[in-house]
């Protein structure tokens, strides 16, 4: 995936069909109700930009089309943390870790966490940097 940025509802909206994967406007519309109280024409707006930014995929099932993500979550992830880290930290991920723990944005058991995986990753001449 290019680093193209989502919306909240652009996320939200892929949740559902990552989870699902694949839906209609109306499923995706029920499986957004409890957090956001939307109209079908905003999900299928919605779904319809996604479609032609390439991020969801659609068929036509009778009358209605079913709507499935042609994007991975862990590319989106990737991509949207890549362009955060580039925009706020200089593309620099200690600073990215150390505005959270600085932040207070990790608890105990957390950076526990992070010690654990830092000891095992592995040790790369220069790392990478996944685009």
């Amino acid at each position: 995936m290019s680093r193209k940025q989502l919306s909240d509802l652009q996320l939200a909206i892929l949740r559902v069909l990552w989870a699902r994967d694949e839906a209609t406007v109306a499923e995706v519309t029920d499986a957004l109700r409890a957090e956001r109280d939307l109209a079908l024409t905003t999900v299928a707006t919605m779904l319809s930009r996604l479609e032609k930014r390439g991020v969801v995929e659609r068929r036509t099932e009778g009358r209605q089309f079913v709507y499935r993500a042609a994007v991975e979550e862990t590319d989106v992830r990737r991509s949207m943390v890549s362009a955060l880290m580039d925009r706020l930290f200089e593309g620099d991920p200690a600073a990215l870790v150390n505005h959270l723990i600085d932040e207070g944005e990790m608890d105990k058991r957390q950076l526990d966490k992070l010690k654990r995986m830092l000891a095992a990753a592995p040790k790369k001449k220069g790392g990478r940097r996944a685009r």
